[in-house]
C-alpha cells in the first residue's frame, strides 16, 4: 500500500492522432484520438542521444489509456509506478504509451473487428510509428514491450500471439481465455437483462440514455463487446451477431466458435502461434487464484499448453482476485524491462 504518493520526476505529453485507420469505424466513435506518452527524469538531459526501451500499456474494459495516468487512493499511477521502481534498482528507465481506445461499448479487446475498428492495426501501424518519430525510442522491436490487465491482459497476449514480429516481451496480467468460463456464465445473466430491456438495441438505446449504470448494465454492455470484437456481421442489425437464442437461450454452435477462434488457450495450439511465440525475448503470465470471471483456469490451461509446446515463460498464480491488482507490475515491468533492455 502506498501511503504518501510522489510526485512525478518525469513527465506527460500528449498529441492528437488523426486515425486513418480508425475513421469512418462503424460505432461512429472518434478518429482523432489522444495519444499520452510517459518521458523519464533524464530525457531532456545533455545526452539526447539516449533512446529509450518503449512500453506500451492496455487497459481493461470500461477503461481508457488517460486512466492510468491519474492520482489513486492509496496507490499509484503507472508513471509513479515506473519510477518508484527504478528508483529501488528495480528496472530502467524507459518511455510508456497511453492510447485511448475508447470505444461506444464501453472498452477494447485490441483486435481489428468489422463492427468496431481496426484498433489492431491502429496501435501497431498509428501509434507506435508516431511514437517512435517523436521520442527516443530504441528502433529495434525486440526493445519493445506491451502489457495489460484483463481485457488488455487479452489485448497484450493477441499481440504477442498475432503480432509478435513488433515486440520484444509481453505480459497478460488476468487476461481473458477460455470463453467457456469466462464468457459463457455470463450467458443466461445477459439474456435475463436483454429480455427485461426488450432486445440488445432496445438495451443500447436505454443504456445511453441513463444517468448511471448499474453493475448488471455494465456487464450486459460488456458481453455485447464481446460479440462485436469476436463475431462481427455487417448484416445483422447492430453489425454483430450473440451467440445464442434470445428466447430459449439455446448455444448457437456455429457462432460460438466464431468467439473460440479468438480464445488464447485454443490460439495457442497452432504451430504459427507457437513460432511468434518462442521469437519473444520474453512472454509474462499471471492471474489471481481467486478471480471472480473464472480467469484462473484459461491461464492453467495456457500455461499448461505453452509448456508442453516448449515455449519459455514465467507463469504465477497469486492469492487474490480480479479487482485491485495493479501491484502485480511491481513484478511484471523490471521482468519486462529486464527481457527488452537485455
Amino acid at each position: 500500500m502506498i501511503r504518501k504518493p510522489a510526485l512525478l520526476r518525469g513527465r506527460i505529453e500528449r498529441f492528437v492522432l488523426d486515425s486513418r485507420v480508425l475513421a469512418g469505424n462503424p460505432l461512429g466513435d472518434p478518429h482523432r484520438r489522444e495519444v499520452a506518452v510517459y518521458l523519464p527524469p533524464g530525457y531532456d538531459d545533455r545526452d539526447r542521444e539516449r533512446r529509450y526501451p518503449l512500453f506500451l500499456d492496455l487497459v481493461g474494459f470500461l477503461g481508457s489509456g488517460p486512466a492510468h495516468l491519474g492520482w489513486k487512493p492509496f496507490d499509484e499511477s503507472v508513471p509513479l509506478r515506473l519510477e518508484r521502481l527504478r528508483r529501488a534498482g528495480k528496472m530502467g528507465p524507459v518511455i510508456a504509451v497511453f492510447p485511448d481506445c475508447w470505444t461506444r461499448l464501453g472498452g477494447n479487446q485490441y483486435i481489428n473487428s468489422a463492427a468496431v475498428g481496426d484498433y489492431a492495426d491502429y496501435l501497431l501501424r498509428e501509434v507506435v510509428p508516431a511514437v517512435d518519430r517523436r521520442y527516443r525510442t530504441l528502433s529495434d522491436p525486440a526493445s519493445r514491450a506491451v502489457f495489460g490487465k484483463s481485457s488488455g491482459g487479452y489485448g497484450a497476449i493477441l499481440q504477442a500471439m498475432r503480432y509478435a514480429r513488433h515486440w520484444g516481451a509481453a505480459a497478460c496480467h488476468s487476461g481473458d481465455m477460455y470463453f467457456e468460463y469466462c464468457y459463457g456464465v455470463d450467458i443466461p445473466r445477459t439474456l435475463a437483462v436483454l429480455e427485461k430491456h426488450g432486445g440488445p438495441e432496445a438495451f443500447l438505446r436505454r443504456f445511453y440514455r441513463k444517468h448511471k449504470i448499474g453493475h448488471e448494465d455494465g456487464h450486459t454492455l460488456m458481453f455485447l463487446a464481446m460479440a462485436a470484437f469476436y463475431d462481427p456481421d455487417p448484416e445483422a442489425p447492430l453489425g454483430f451477431r450473440l451467440p445464442m437464442d434470445l428466447h430459449t437461450g439455446e448455444l448457437d454452435a456455429g457462432r460460438w466458435k466464431r468467439w473460440l477462434r479468438h480464445d488464447p488457450v485454443r490460439l495457442v495450439l497452432r504451430e504459427t502461434v507457437r513460432r511468434r511465440l518462442r521469437s519473444l525475448r520474453g512472454l509474462y503470465l499471471d492471474c489471481g487464484s481467486r478471480d471472480q470471471y473464472h480467469l484462473q483456469f484459461g491461464a492453467r490451461i495456457l500455461h499448461r499448453r505453452l509448456t508442453e509446446a516448449g515455449i519459455e515463460h514465467r507463469y504465477e498464480e497469486f492469492p487474490d482476485d480480479h479487482s485491485s491488482v495493479d501491484y502485480r507490475m511491481d513484478v511484471s515491468l523490471p521482468w519486462l524491462y529486464r527481457k527488452v533492455a537485455g
